[in-house]
């Protein structure tokens, strides 16, 4: 048995890698390592009072985190026609397992919404494992949008559609918005029509409109953020104390385990608002140094776009960059009060078993693109072939112009 599969935080085969591959696998350990730090602290007086055993959340991270790694390297490995020709599968597995939770008796509430099916000892939540195979199948269906006929063009929307629908009516409008911008932001790249893109938004945006309208907590969450500190013990309460953590951590921080706001003080502290701990322990230099390693991770994941000699490799690579990263800016924008709070995880730092396999297996996609974009002894011989389903030979930009 191969070392990465029992340690899967070493793979000796990764010096033969290119450059652009191997950089941004250490900066996924470094960002996963962080993850598993801060929320050791973050989490730990909770764990303590809750299971009398302060690492029980860093406990359960870690060997979601072990999968996760498995996963990643597996991931890594496979020829990514492979992947892409499962993505359908896998997506619709997961729309599968959406809509079971509307089923009485199989859905997990709570705080209000069902968005987990527990089995047993484990709790699964499909809208966030869906996450990285809607960027495999909007990257395969629009990296060749004009050669399909308008029959699997309107049963994919469709398909869309429905799983955009089922995960708002959880109700979960923060991650169905998220998967719309996805979605929406792959076929921008793709070089779809405007008018076709401009249709969809204004359909989503009024379809975020209607869920707001019937979902009162939606309302109070856009209201409150406005102004936290007119009722500061109700709707804005979460808001005040993630901005007193992170105007409490000043320049340098307080330091390593002395975050006071965590004391029970900033609920969901190892979660939603898993940031505000971080700035109010590392300060302002730290949320700068966060910062800059999610800026290197996206410039990085841009750079293999650019050199990815497939559109749908492309797309791949921009799809994960807009999720890891774009979801990592509008969880640290809901932490500093920039937008209405939303239930979106900070990807490989918030808890949840969840959220870290959907993190490492886009993580490891992107990889996986890098590899075949740069090193020969990865290419597949059938690229040239040109007549596989979402493997087209000829390239296209950003832009959609050939």
């Amino acid at each position: 048995m191969q070392l990465r599969y029992i340690f899967p935080w070493f793979d000796p085969s990764s010096l033969k890698w290119s450059a652009d591959a191997r950089v941004l696998r250490w900066l996924t350990l470094l960002w996963l390592s962080i993850g598993l730090v801060v929320l050791c602290t973050a989490s730990y007086v909770t764990a303590a009072a809750d299971n009398a055993d302060g690492f029980y959340y860093l406990k359960r991270q870690f060997i979601w985190a072990w999968i996760g790694m498995v996963l990643f390297n597996l991931i890594i490995h496979t020829p990514i026609r492979f992947i892409i020709g499962m993505a359908h599968w896998f997506l619709i597995s997961c729309l599968g397992l959406i809509l079971l939770t509307h089923v009485p008796g199989l859905g997990a509430t709570v705080n209000g919404a069902t968005r987990w099916l527990v089995l047993g000892p484990i709790s699964l939540q499909p809208s966030e494992l869906i996450k990285p195979f809607l960027v495999l199948q909007g990257a395969r269906i629009f990296s060749q949008w004009d050669r399909l006929p308008w029959p699997v063009r309107w049963r994919w929307l469709g398909t869309f559609a429905v799983v955009l629908g089922a995960i708002l009516t959880q109700p979960n409008l923060s991650t169905a918005s998220l998967c719309g911008m996805l979605l929406w932001l792959i076929a921008l790249a793709a070089g779809l029509p405007l008018k076709q893109l401009g249709g969809t938004a204004f359909a989503g945006f009024m379809l975020a409109v209607l869920s707001v309208s019937r979902n009162e907590y939606q309302w109070l969450r856009i209201t409150s953020f406005l102004n936290p500190w007119a009722d500061s013990q109700g709707d804005g309460y979460q808001l005040v104390q993630s901005l007193l953590a992170i105007g409490s951590g000043g320049v340098t921080g307080t330091g390593f385990g002395q975050s006071q706001q965590k004391m029970f003080y900033l609920p969901f502290q190892y979660t939603d608002f898993i940031f505000s701990v971080f700035a109010e322990e590392f300060g302002l230099i730290g949320g700068i140094l966060l910062l800059t390693l999610l800026a290197i991770y996206a410039l990085m994941g841009l750079r293999v776009a650019i050199k990815a000699n497939r559109d749908v490799h492309q797309l791949i690579a921009i799809g994960v960059i807009i999720l890891l990263i774009g979801q990592s800016i509008l969880n640290i924008a809901v932490a500093t009060g920039s937008m209405p709070t939303t239930g979106l995880p900070m990807p490989m730092m918030s808890y949840g078993g969840n959220s870290i396999l959907a993190s490492l297996v886009a993580a490891g996609l992107l990889i996986r693109v890098a590899r075949e974009s740069s090193d020969r002894n990865v290419i597949d011989p059938l690229r040239q072939s040109g007549k596989q389903f979402g493997q087209p030979t000829r390239r296209r930009s950003l832009s959609g112009k050939r």
